[in-house]
């Protein structure tokens, strides 16, 4: 196989390009079913597209932000990045208004490449006084952009090539924006290490081996997807991306791509299990998929429908593929165990250790050098807040096993995760209090129907006021990411409090829905989605 495990090999994204191309170059690396790349097409490709980037004035360092759906430019622009030691800063596609905004001034992005049609989520903000100078458009302009203050020009082609930059392992490679669980979204900034790890731990785990061809749906601008391109090009293998998870499809294009491996999340099982049977279930080359947060009544019941063995596994974008292991190993209800080369504890509120069996915090840390994130973009008190003694506090309450098992139980953040998107309540709720008619409000979790979280909205009105729940969704469609409209909302008299006014979420989420509480499935209205 194709890794490198030699202590002194450089762990960067150049470094790993000219050995992937050197040892076999010829073989293909990425596609996106309209444009493949063999190995030594993504060297030059960087080299290229580095070039490009020179020339609008990128210089080492930079941030160049990216919102685009899961298409070669979007890799092409990852990849010249790298090369020239710039930083790459992917963004949601679903991201609008305050998330937005706060994302472009957070990174200081002066450059964005964006896809046409995503141009005028850009547009909406109060652009003046962004730092952005430049948009490159994936895509013909629409005249609205043409109006635009922000200058814009279509993605220039491929520039000469450069000499790749000489970047070091602790270099950032990517800031990955993570939504905040009582705040704004932090930006994880990741080194091109914790990338090199991902792909040999995460690749490990899966048992890839060369001539391997790995399928996602998943977005490349989640950690999930953009490390499965690390585990293709250590591997040996190659890396196939479609725009977006279909479940009618989704069998289809596994055996249009023969793939051998695919990447699921938790409630993608659910939805597959929901539908009819039908031949192609088991007419694909997949033996394993990568299931994280698969409810454990479904694991079984779809690898015995579809043959393929689901791995589960721990991992986020501040570390790496942490706990885990081979589906030999896989124990139905647990993680796994934990991989060699990070250190884990389960530990009370006072960072101390519990006894296996009782439930804590789970808090991690590496022992090779840049394996984790190395902090949040300009959030210096929130690096220390999660990195404090030395150790990444996940947030995430679990219990270890007497024999090294992990079982995940629950968050003890203020977070949502829905459709595998995380969700921020501060900033929904920041979006529900710029209603003028709405006084408080409180966002927090509900389980679905899919045995994941569902957004729930507690709203209090202002004195005199009435409010149509469906406008309120209307209000909130251009302003949240579709995942985020709330699909709950109940118009309740007042918020529990404690004595010092703080709203106690706890009561909200025990409580859960009420004979009052207004479904936006129910009233047969979608909220759209680009």
């Amino acid at each position: 196989m194709g890794v490198q495990r030699d202590t002194r090999t450089p762990r960067t994204l150049p470094a790993m390009l000219k050995a992937r191309a050197a040892r076999n170059g010829a073989a293909p690396l990425f596609s996106d079913r309209t444009t493949t790349w063999t190995a030594s097409d993504a060297a030059a490709i960087a080299a290229r597209r580095a070039g490009a980037l020179a020339a609008q004035g990128v210089k080492r360092g930079d941030r160049v932000a990216i919102l685009c759906g899961n298409r070669a430019e979007f890799m092409e622009i990852v990849l010249g990045c790298a090369w020239l030691g710039a930083v790459a800063v992917p963004i949601n596609t679903a991201s609008r208004g305050m998330q937005l905004e706060h994302i472009l001034r957070n990174s200081s992005a002066r450059l964005l490449v964006a896809e046409s049609h995503l141009v005028e989520a850009v547009h909406a903000l109060a652009t003046q006084d962004l730092p952005l100078a430049t948009i490159s458009v994936i895509g013909e302009p629409t005249i609205e952009m043409k109006r635009s203050p922000l200058f814009q020009i279509p993605l220039p082609p491929l520039g000469e090539p450069i000499e790749a930059a000489a970047i070091s392992d602790g270099d950032p490679f990517v800031i990955l924006y993570t939504s905040g669980t009582s705040g704004v979204s932090k930006g994880v900034i990741c080194p091109h290490a914790q990338f090199y790890w991902w792909g040999v731990n995460t690749g490990g785990d899966l048992e890839i081996v060369p001539g391997d061809v790995l399928y996602t749906c998943l977005p490349l601008f989640h950690t999930n997807a953009l490390n499965s391109f690390f585990q293709a090009l250590m591997h040996d293998a190659e890396l196939i991306v479609d725009r977006r998870f279909s479940a009618s499809g989704f069998f289809d294009s596994l055996i249009a791509t023969r793939a051998t491996v695919t990447y699921v999340l938790g409630a993608m099982v659910p939805i597959l299990l929901s539908r009819p049977v039908t031949p192609g279930e088991r007419e694909h080359r997949v033996r394993v998929a990568l299931a994280p947060g698969v409810p454990e009544p479904f694991q079984e019941a779809f690898t015995k429908r579809s043959g393929i063995g689901l791995v589960d596994g721990y991992g986020s974008t501040e570390t790496n593929s942490v706990i885990g292991g081979r589906i030999g190993a896989r124990r139905t209800g647990y993680m796994g165990k934990l991989a060699a080369g990070f250190d884990a504890r389960v530990v009370d509120e006072n960072d101390r250790p519990v006894p296996d069996g009782e439930a804590g915090e789970l808090i991690l840390r590496a022992n090779e050098p840049y394996a984790f994130a190395s902090g949040y973009f300009g959030m210096p008190d929130k690096t220390v807040e999660a990195w404090r003694n030395l150790w990444f506090h996940t947030g995430d309450r679990v219990v270890r096993s007497p024999d090294g098992y992990f079982r995940f139980l629950d968050r003890l953040k203020d977070a949502i995760r829905r459709r595998g998107e995380n969700i921020s309540s501060y900033e929904v709720e920041q979006v529900l209090l710029s209603h003028p008619s709405i006084e408080l409000a409180a966002v927090f979790a509900v389980q679905s129907e899919l045995a994941e979280d569902d957004v729930m909205a507690a709203v209090v009105l202002g004195d005199g006021h009435t409010l149509d729940p469906l406008d309120l969704i209307r209000y909130c469609e251009p302003r949240l990411p579709y995942f985020a409209v709330p699909r709950y909302l109940d118009f309740v008299p007042d918020l529990p409090k404690t004595e010092n006014g703080k709203i106690m979420k706890y009561k909200l989420r025990e409580t859960g829905l009420t004979p009052t509480t207004w479904d936006l499935e129910a009233s047969g209205y979608r909220v759209g989605r680009s």
